[in-house]
């Protein structure tokens, strides 16, 4: 009896020791532990590399492919701005958005309404690229900052989109200055704003949408909520684009100087001598673009950020 008693005993303080050998054996070591921490940070770093490059790669070709789509209306939307600086006020209640279309078509063929193209695109696809790229960048380090303690109120989501789409329009456009200095050269004071607006409303309609229909096409929605964030941000912000680029062409072609105050000065005078109507003069086809125009851009980016971050599940 009791020689069985002492076997138990050994078979169990055995069973003790090969079990605790055997933890031992499968529990993780310090040094494996540290390199496990060093893959999950590598991999982590590969991903949001592999994110930014989608974003920037998605970002640029949007750009250029929605101002390749809108390039005549972009020609008659500055031919529109710029007629309040003829001498015959008065001749400007005749024109007409076909009317100058057909004009242009007529005396200078159908290819007018792309010239230039290429250089906007030049222009268009680094600035495009940059503007995507640094809005998620601007917009994860906001939502960091602000931490848990704010994420899903819908007042700190519009803030965070107002505020990182103005300073990715604004880094957008300093990053491509050199690239077209005459057109730039007042540009921030309008582009963020204007970036500012057509993001947050974008995200803003775009989450509504989502949280409302989930099962809607990823490309209707964006289609239609790029759409519409494009004529709010157009809306408030045509004037300033109107006066800027007045100013910029403003003694062009032997054309006297008439706005020497700056911005304000530009203001008055245009509102003196043309009414509220001469701030939104060519506003119809600023619509007539900006609607496909910024719904193509964010339509194509959505589409190629799903499609390009496709590859890492893939690889």
């Amino acid at each position: 009896m009791e020689a069985r008693v002492g076997q138990r005993a050994l078979n169990s303080a055995h069973g003790s020791v090969v079990d605790g050998g055997a933890r031992k054996l499968f529990e993780p070591q310090p040094q494996q532990q540290q390199q496990q921490q060093q893959s999950q940070v590598k991999q982590s770093l590969n991903q949001q590399s592999h994110m930014g490059t989608v974003h920037f790669l998605a970002g640029g070709i949007a750009g250029a492919f929605s101002k390749t789509c809108t390039a005549p209306l972009a020609r008659l939307t500055i031919l529109f701005q710029v007629q309040g600086m003829h001498s015959d006020v008065a001749a400007l209640s005749k024109a007409s958005i076909w009317h100058e279309a057909s004009r242009i078509l007529n005396e200078e063929g159908f290819r007018a309404f792309w010239r230039g193209n290429l250089v906007t695109i030049a222009h268009r696809l680094p600035y495009s690229s940059v503007n995507f790229y640094a809005y998620e960048r601007y917009k994860n380090l906001l939502h960091s900052i602000l931490r848990e303690n704010y994420k899903g109120n819908a007042s700190t989501d519009l803030f965070v989109h107002f505020v990182g789409g103005g300073m990715a329009g604004i880094t957008a456009a300093s990053a491509t200055y050199p690239l077209d200095l005459v057109r730039t050269r007042l540009a921030a004071q309008g582009v963020g704003p204007s970036i500012a607006i057509s993001f947050s409303v974008y995200e803003t309609l775009r989450s509504y949408w989502q949280s409302h229909r989930p099962n809607d096409s990823t490309v209707m929605v964006s289609l239609a909520c790029g759409s519409l964030s494009g004529i709010a941000s157009s809306t408030a912000t045509f004037p300033l684009d109107l006066v800027r680029r007045r100013m910029q062409l403003e003694g062009a072609c032997g054309r006297a100087r008439v706005y020497n105050n700056g911005l304000s000065g530009a203001f008055r005078h245009i509102f003196k001598t043309e009414g509220l109507r001469g701030l939104y003069r060519g506003i119809l086809p600023e619509y007539y673009k900006v609607v496909p125009g910024v719904g193509i851009v964010f339509m194509t980016y959505e589409t190629l950020k799903i499609f390009l971050s496709s590859f890492q599940t893939s690889y």
